[in-house]
């Protein structure tokens, strides 16, 4: 069966889109249909429908691919829209962790005592890239609902818990929250048990970034505490020397094992006097993620003409180098974009792994809760399966990062100041209220060019 639908790639100029699109161009099901990416640098979003257009003569499965800077051009009709707005406007970078003002929203926390690795789910950095964001995607949902309401949206964006919140509850759309970590995470699993990822049974609780696994079966049998037995065993892997500790408390073990997200969900890095002195070698993760506290940051002025040239060299480098790959992505070790687009436009019931409301999918836990859940396709969306419930400990943490992102996605739609200082004191690195609001100052003052709410 094969179904002609649109779908618009917005932020299309992001790097996040040639796996996505090659993987769409693959699928048999989708044939015909089309791509249109929207972005607000016209050049970017061209350059990136030439290399879907390249892909798809290889792939023959005759899709259209073409660019628009015209929001209303790009979502009239459309069914699916994939989301990749990074909240740094029109900056050339080839990613938001170098961009002038993520650089802003980690070294100004790091004035007042916050050392920050990542900073895009959690702490003043991610706050500030959903305040950045989230006005953005305010403005395409309202294009949206006036020209196609019964579109589902697939966001991959950062903070994924807080746009998805502030889209399930300040607009109508269907809006499902995409990433890998729980992939990575079972296949992490599988790896130490020594089974294939697919054949695992798991059940995991939590949100974004942040989730425990509760129950994992192969073939009918329990190997939870077999999991727990051999990483007792072994030494902790680099890199996720933190997480395998807090599994062994807690009795859970962490999903996705990475320990430069799951410290930010703590308030050890306000413990460290220094980059330098951050715990379990995340001095070097966070410099691989763009902040080195002894390097200049990036420059607030435009880039010049030959900053443009050389970012676009290298840009059409790397998207001369994207191929097709051999098989369409699946939902188990993989996002699966293509898989999930076609089941949802076929109205195929198919497992896959979202965030979405809560909705009773666990049960103890708020039904506005953002939460990364299994779910299974249908043709209005996703529906999320029953996990149970939360584990008193698990339930604790969950409740109030909750709030944190409720309380984030209320600043960014209504512009409030006090609610995003709020947000700042109930996170898990709050510091000192004057401090905290000092620093709010700062972080509102450098992206005042991206907050108009806040004016």
């Amino acid at each position: 069966m094969r179904l002609c639908k649109k779908i618009v790639c917005l932020g299309g100029g992001s790097l996040y889109f040639p796996r996505a699109i090659s993987d769409l161009l693959i699928s048999e099901e989708l044939a015909g249909s089309e791509i249109v990416l929207y972005d607000i640098d016209a050049e970017k979003a061209e350059r990136m429908a030439a290399m879907g257009r390249r892909l798809d003569e290889v792939a023959g499965t005759g899709w259209t691919v073409r660019a628009t800077v015209d929001l209303a051009d790009a979502v009239d009709g459309a069914d699916f829209a994939i989301s990749s707005i990074g909240g740094s406007g029109a900056e050339i970078t080839p990613n938001v962790y170098d961009s002038y003002f993520h650089a802003a929203d980690v070294r100004i926390p790091a004035k007042y005592g916050i050392h920050q690795v990542v900073g895009d789910t959690c702490g003043p950095a991610g706050m500030m890239m959903g305040l950045r964001a989230i006005p953005a995607y305010m403005q395409i949902c309202r294009e949206m609902e006036k020209r196609c309401p019964n579109i589902i949206l697939l966001n991959h964006s950062n903070p994924i818990a807080v746009l998805c919140r502030a889209m399930h509850k300040y607009t109508d759309l269907t809006v499902i929250g995409i990433c890998h970590g729980v992939q990575g995470g079972i296949s992490y699993a599988a790896s130490i048990l020594e089974v294939p990822p697919q054949e695992l049974e798991c059940i995991w609780i939590g949100t974004n970034h942040y989730y425990w696994f509760t129950r994992i079966l192969y073939k009918g049998k329990d190997m939870y505490p077999e999991l727990m037995e051999r990483v007792a065993k072994r030494d902790p892997q680099p890199g996720s020397i933190l997480s395998a500790r807090l599994s062994q408390l807690y009795r859970y073990h962490i999903v996705y094992p990475e320990d430069d997200h799951i410290v930010e969900f703590y308030p050890f890095l306000t413990q460290a006097a220094s980059q330098d002195e951050l715990p379990y070698g995340l001095a070097e993760k966070a410099k691989e993620h763009g902040y080195d506290a002894s390097t200049p940051p990036p420059s607030a002025e435009p880039a010049s003409p030959e900053v443009r040239a050389q970012f676009f060299d290298n840009y059409q480098a790397i998207l001369d180098k994207v191929e097709l790959p051999r098989e369409r992505d699946n939902t188990v070790t993989g996002e699966g974009i293509a898989s999930l687009v076609s089941a949802m436009a076929t109205g195929r019931r198919q497992t896959c792994i979202v965030n979405i409301a809560n909705q009773g999918a666990i049960p103890n836990l708020p039904v506005t809760g953002e939460v990364e859940v299994e779910a299974v396709t249908d043709s209005r969306g996703v529906r999320g399966i029953h996990m149970g419930d939360a584990p008193l400990v698990l339930k604790g943490m969950l409740e109030k990062r909750f709030v944190w992102q409720e309380l984030v996605a209320d600043a960014a739609v209504h512009g409030d100041r006090n609610l995003a200082l709020q947000a700042l004191m109930v996170d898990e690195m709050a510091i000192l209220p004057e401090k905290a609001d000092a620093m709010l100052d700062e972080l509102l003052a450098a992206s005042k060019d991206l907050l108009p709410q806040f004016a």
